[in-house]
Order: C-alpha cells, then sequence, then structure tokens
C-alpha cells in the first residue's frame, strides 16, 4: 500500500501526468485554497519544483538507497515556511499556520489508526500466527494447482483485515518454500497473490489506506463498503480462472516443518478482532473519528501484554516441569531463549519510514493546494462530468502511482458524485495497481522477496489477462449497484 514505484523505464511523459496527479494529495477536509492564489508567483513555482525534487529523489530510493522519508520531510518543511513569509509580506499573518494544523490532524488520525494495526499484525507475528498458518500448507502437500487457489483465497481473506503487503509477503514465503526453485510456477502465482491481495482490501475500509481514507472522511459509512465485495471478487476470479489453466498438474516435494503458537496468540487475534469492532461502533454509533477505538484496542493490547509478563514465570516452570517429565531436552532449550512479550517493541518495529514519508508527502502537498495548484487540478479531471470514465482513467494510474495519491486526490478535490462513483473510485483505486509490479505494495514486496522469480515482466505478461478482471469488475459494480449512481432523483456522474 505504500510503496512507490522504481521509475526505471518510464517515460518524462508518464512521469508529468503523475506528478499533475499528486499536485492534488492532500487530506480531504484541506479542501480549499488560501486567500492568495500563488499558482504563477515565485512562491508557488519554487514550492513546486520543490515538490517535483523530492519525489524524484523518492523514486530513486533503490538507486540511491535513501530513505523515502527524507527528501519529502525537508520539501515540506521549506514549502510551507516559503507560504507563510509570502503571507506575512501581504500582511496576512497566522493563517498558514492554522491551515498547516487542520492538515496535520487529518493526518495524525491516519497515522494512529494505521500505526496500531501495524503493532497487532506485528504481535501477531511474533507470536508465530503466520508461521503457523504457512507451516500447516506446507505440511497438507497440497498440488501445485491447489495450492496456486489456497495461496490466492487466503490472500483475499487475509488482506481484508491486514495490510495487502504483509500478506502478500506471508503467502509468498509458503510459495517459494514449497515450490523451491520452479521459477515459473513462482511467478504465476505471485501474480495471482498481488492481485488477490489487493482486491481483498477493496471492500471494507480497514482492508486498505485507501479504503480507510473514505471511510474516515465520512463519505461511505462502513457497510456500504460491502456493495463492493461482488465485484472484487470478480477482480480476483477472472485473471485467477485464467491463470489456473497455465498451472500444471504435479506435486512439489513433501516438507515437514512444525511451528508452536506462543502463548496468547489467538487470544491477541480476539483483541484485534474487538479493536476493529470497537472502532466500527465508535465511529457508526457515537459518531467519533474510528481512530479512537483503534487507540482503545491499543491499550487493551497492552494490559493484556501485561497479564503475558506477570504470569510468564508461573507458565514457563509448567512448561519445564513437563520437559522433564518426558525427558525432552530440545523443548528445554527452547523454554531458556523466550523472551517476555513487550508491546512497545511491535510498536517499534512499525514502518516509520512510512509514515514519515506519508507525513511529508501529505504535508507538502497540502502546502501545494493552498497554493492553489488543486482548484486546476479539480477543474480539469472533473470539470466536464463525467465521472465515470474519470474514476477508471486514474484506478488505472494507479498501477504507476501508489494509489494513496491518488485516493488523497480525489478526496481533496470533494468533486460531487454520487455513492456509487465515490464507491467506484474506491474499487478502481484499490485493484488498478494489480496492473504492473510496480502498482502496489504487494508487488514491489514480492520482486524483493523473491527476487529472479517475481520479475517485473514475469507480470507484465499477464497484464491483459488481469485488465480483463479490472474491467469485469467495474462493469460488475456498475450494473448490480446501478441505484447508488442516483443524485437528487437524477443520472449522476456517468
Amino acid at each position: 500500500m505504500f510503496y512507490l514505484f522504481n521509475p526505471e523505464g518510464k517515460t518524462v511523459k508518464q512521469f508529468l501526468l503523475c506528478f499533475f496527479l499528486l499536485a492534488g494529495f492532500s487530506p480531504a477536509a484541506f479542501a480549499t485554497t488560501g486567500s492568495l492564489d500563488l499558482t504563477l508567483a515565485p512562491v508557488g513555482i519554487i514550492s513546486l519544483a520543490l515538490f517535483v525534487l523530492a519525489y524524484m529523489l523518492v523514486m530513486a530510493e533503490e538507486k540511491l538507497h535513501l530513505r523515502k522519508s527524507k527528501p519529502v520531510l525537508v520539501a515540506a518543511g521549506i514549502i510551507w515556511a516559503l507560504i507563510a513569509w509570502r503571507y506575512m509580506q501581504d500582511g496576512i499573518p497566522g493563517v498558514t499556520a492554522e491551515a498547516f494544523r487542520h492538515t496535520l490532524l487529518e493526518f495524525s488520525e491516519l497515522m494512529l489508526f494505521l500505526l496500531v494495526a501495524m503493532t497487532y499484525i506485528n504481535a501477531l507475528e511474533e507470536r508465530r500466527l503466520f508461521d503457523a498458518l504457512r507451516a500447516w500448507m506446507i505440511r497438507r502437500g497440497f498440488s501445485y494447482r491447489t495450492l496456486f487457489w489456497i495461496s490466492g483465497v487466503l490472500a483475499f481473506v487475509i488482506s481484508s483485515f491486514a495490510n495487502n503487503m504483509t500478506t502478500a509477503m506471508l503467502m509468498c514465503a509458503v510459495v517459494m518454500k514449497v515450490a523451491e526453485g520452479d521459477k515459473r510456477f513462482i511467478n504465476l502465482t505471485c501474480v495471482n497473490i498481488v492481485v488477490a491481495a489487493n482486491a481483498g482490501g477493496a471492500f471494507i475500509p480497514f482492508g486498505d489506506i485507501t479504503t480507510l481514507m473514505v471511510w474516515q472522511a465520512g463519505i461511505i459509512t462502513f457497510n456500504e463498503f460491502f456493495t463492493l465485495f461482488v465485484p472484487a471478487v470478480v477482480n480476483y476470479l477472472v485473471p485467477a480462472i485464467i491463470m489456473s489453466f497455465f498451472v500444471e498438474r504435479r506435486y512439489p516435494a513433501a516438507l515437514q516443518e512444525d511451528v508452536e503458537l506462543k502463548r496468547g496468540a489467538l487470544r491477541i487475534l480476539t483483541l484485534f478482532l474487538a479493536t476493529i469492532a470497537i472502532a466500527v461502533l465508535y465511529h457508526s454509533w457515537l459518531d467519533l473519528p474510528p481512530v479512537l477505538g483503534m487507540m482503545t484496542g491499543l491499550g487493551l493490547l497492552q494490559f493484556f501484554g501485561y497479564f503475558l509478563r506477570k504470569t510468564l514465570p508461573g507458565s514457563l516452570a509448567r512448561k519445564r516441569a513437563m520437559a522433564e517429565r518426558y525427558g525432552d531436552t530440545e523443548r528445554l532449550r527452547a523454554l531458556g531463549n523466550i523472551v517476555p512479550f513487550d508491546v512497545f517493541s511491535r510498536i517499534a518495529r512499525a514502518e516509520w519510514d512510512t509514515l514519515l514519508f506519508f507525513y511529508g508527502v501529505v504535508v507538502c502537498v497540502g502546502g501545494l493546494g493552498y497554493i492553489g495548484y488543486l482548484e486546476m487540478l479539480s477543474t480539469g479531471l472533473y470539470g466536464g462530468g463525467n465521472h465515470t470514465s474519470a474514476n477508471i482513467i486514474l484506478g488505472l494510474m494507479s498501477s504507476v502511482v501508489d494509489n494513496i495519491p491518488v485516493m488523497f486526490a480525489v478526496l481533496t478535490m470533494q468533486p460531487d458524485m454520487s455513492h456509487g462513483q465515490w464507491l467506484l473510485i474506491t474499487l478502481t483505486a484499490g485493484v488498478g495497481g494489480s496492473l504492473l509490479s510496480i502498482g502496489s505494495a504487494a508487488g514491489v514486496a514480492l520482486m524483493g522477496q523473491a527476487r529472479g522469480y517475481y520479475t517485473f515482466v514475469g507480470h507484465l505478461k499477464w497484464a491483459p489477462v488481469i485488465l480483463l478482471g479490472y474491467a469485469a469488475s467495474v462493469l460488475t459494480h456498475l450494473y448490480l449497484n446501478a441505484e447508488l449512481f442516483e443524485i437528487f432523483g437524477r443520472p449522476g456522474g456517468h
């Protein structure tokens, strides 16, 4: 979800197109421009150039080995300093500070929500829940075709509550271990996993950062997202069915891997589900920001971590006595290496570079929107009134630009669209990144994890099939949810 693409091989035209889309990237509540139109002023042009430079450094992260948060953090500070200086020159001090605080508040809600979700996922990983799932699949001795379908279906299901990158890497680890050395099968299955992981996060508010943004903006209610379930399934199944015919009917070598869940793993999973439920109830029943429910859930996890630490000596004593009774020396050695559960160590393992990058881009383009570039972009994209075409095109663009700026651009523009259109852009921005391996965090992560097996070209060969699934999911949404494309009793946004 959070990683940008490697620009190697991109044309100048593509980059400029991506940039002008990004020029609309800022929080939904910050859709207005400042009282001064600075789009043609030196301050505006310099700010634009700074953002271009910072973004180019971000895209060259793999080449320069420069973390992507650094250039955007610096650019964000300079851009807002330039805006504040210009407003002071015109005798309007203080207004930029208020605008910045508004932007910061919107980002903070999203960041804290993601931080809690990342902490829970890291805690489940540390308790070896995902390792146990992988070991179970390996022990079953599934055929290649069965493994193809199981990994895809699990990626679809798990990504609806975990981020698509974690889900894809988990399923890829299984495939790499079971089909070790089979480049063709690994590449094909990784393509299937990427498509499934992206589709699985498109029909639930916390399945993807884009759906989370739309939900927190209050545009679509929690229940309305589930109308995208069938289109999301279609988006996954159409390419998966076609690709499955190219999977050989044979069995991998049998492997044996035993994984024991650490104490409290299933209870932490239950707490995670309860935390999500609390966030939904806070937002739906009490009209409170979902982040309040998530932070409450983090407190519950901290209490449970306290319980695990306090009861650890007694648990170890019981297990040690049992191991000694059966003479299990290996078990005794493992018990001596147990480390107490620490919630804050799980928080520390969150993707801080990603979160800081997210902050930098939001603040950068919040400044560009305040300068006046957002209004220009909004007129160009949605001025003609053909919202369906615009939303489909933006979804396709998310295959070369990360879907986060795509969705932020639309939220910031706030076009007068029906719920059907808002659901359409949610769907297309979520699944459009599947067209290319560089179009989503899942694809980028797997290119590193399965280096030499899953490649850009290997994914590109299946792009026509994935595009067919994209088109089928859009048509399914337009057909099944036709009544949602009405605004005030008239057709809206076709």
